[in-house]
């Protein structure tokens, strides 16, 4: 893994919102929504790395005996979620883990537009969680696709379809959602959103112009392999009988001809004045 958490960083395109939002029912609004509450619509950082937030209390549970004990000596890892207040950039605290158990560190930090929770890698359509985090390097579009794949694996695209902010929140955000009114963040963001026009779609593309034919006219089409050969007089189903034919009759006319030539040449000359 890359520890500079550096990749393409491509920036998400307004036409993938209702793009990724029809994969499960939703339209844009509901996705600018959720992106609102969770990153403020950002996937990455001044630095060009993902957004992240690493989690000391899923790292510890993400950890067993001497790992563990070290990650608790270096105040990276604890058993309960608030112990400690979070610092402004997560990426040291990250890195450090990495250094003690690099999957296990990987699963313990949010991810992108998303906020994907690395141990959730599956549920987000990847098979390895250093594969969610390379994607997540690489593109806004697959962090948010990685976003909608979770939610439809947990079942939540009903709860985003029929606006039941509450319910979608408890179960993309936890029981404890309402400590930062996640759902009430949720319906007004909707609501703002709701209130501005939709992306428009892309323009139809424009056809080919084609050249006038005549009232009628039917294209000739080769035969595979004959691509621009012309049917002469004697094509069709007896062409093979008719060329014989005619080779038959011709030739012993032209070597009539040319005897008569050779033998009186004065029939073919000019007369002199």
């Amino acid at each position: 893994m890359d520890m500079t958490f550096k990749g393409a960083a491509r920036r998400l395109d307004d036409l993938d919102l209702p793009k990724l939002g029809a994969r499960i029912g939703v339209g844009e609004d509901e996705i600018h929504a959720f992106l609102d509450v969770e990153t403020s619509g950002r996937g990455f950082d001044a630095h060009g790395r993902p957004i992240i937030l690493f989690e000391p209390h899923v790292f510890y549970r993400n950890l067993a005996g001497a790992s563990r004990a070290k990650a608790v000596a270096a105040g990276l890892a604890y058993a309960k979620w608030g112990e400690k207040p979070y610092p402004r950039d997560s990426y040291p605290r990250l890195k450090a883990a990495c250094a003690i158990d690099e999957t296990a560190a990987l699963r313990s930090a949010s991810w992108g537009l998303g906020q994907v929770l690395g141990e959730n890698f599956r549920a987000a359509g990847f098979p390895t969680v250093q594969a969610m985090v390379e994607a997540m390097m690489a593109d806004e579009a697959l962090q948010l696709a990685a976003a909608v794949n979770f939610i439809a694996a947990n079942r939540l695209d009903g709860k985003l379809r029929k606006h039941d902010w509450a319910g979608f929140a408890r179960g993309y955000n936890g029981a404890s959602y309402g400590k930062n009114a996640y759902d009430i963040r949720l319906a007004a963001a909707f609501r703002k959103w709701s209130g501005i026009r939709d992306t428009p779609p892309p323009p139809a593309p424009v056809p080919i112009p084609q050249s006038p034919q005549p009232k009628g006219f039917m294209p000739v089409k080769a035969e595979p392999g004959k691509a621009g050969v012309r049917r002469g007089p004697f094509s069709g189903p007896f062409s093979g009988s008719l060329s014989g034919l005619r080779a038959a009759v011709l030739a012993p006319l032209v070597a009539a001809i040319l005897s008569l030539f050779r033998k009186a040449p004065s029939l073919f000359r000019k007369v002199k004045p």
